[in-house]
């Protein structure tokens, strides 16, 4: 399912997340940033599982980061060991009202306000297979250009 349509006001925000999870995720994403990642949010992944951020180092090296908004979120929530098969470190993000504790200790941890990430715990590397890092960063790219594509489209004018 495509996280973009066009017939909406911003075609890159898709209706599922709540705002405390936007609000973790922006801040992550500034911290990936900084961090000089690309950093694309809802990929869908081959097992048919989406990554709430999927971001791509310089050297090639991919993270996945699971945001949880709430203990409820994190307990509900049982696919994320889904993910390891699709990047080279995996992590959880939250926001400070919710306790560090609950999160798996082989899992790296974010801590986001929404202004900035802060990395609390490193995650243990476990380094993905080359014919899989291929097929992740050829998703990545693809899925990053054509939701540049759809941004480009909703924000043109029609000329008279």
């Amino acid at each position: 399912m495509t996280i973009v349509s066009i017939a909406v006001n911003n075609p890159l925000i898709d209706g599922r997340q709540s705002d405390r999870a936007l609000m973790v995720r922006r801040g992550v994403q500034l911290l990936l940033t900084d961090m000089r990642f690309a950093v694309l949010p809802e990929l869908a992944l081959a097992n048919g599982r989406r990554a709430d951020l999927i971001a791509l180092s310089e050297r090639g090296e991919l993270w996945i980061v699971e945001i949880k908004s709430s203990i409820e979120d994190f307990r509900v929530d049982r696919k994320w060991p889904d993910y390891r098969r699709y990047c080279d470190r995996l992590f959880f993000a939250t926001h400070a009202g919710v306790p560090l504790d609950i999160f798996p200790e082989d899992c790296g941890l974010l801590l986001s306000d929404g202004y900035a990430g802060h990395v609390v715990r490193e995650a243990p590397e476990h380094r993905l297979a080359p014919a899989t890092r291929k097929a992740v960063t050829l998703d990545f790219s693809r899925a990053a250009a054509q939701r540049l594509m759809m941004a480009e489209w909703a924000a043109r004018t029609p000329r008279e």
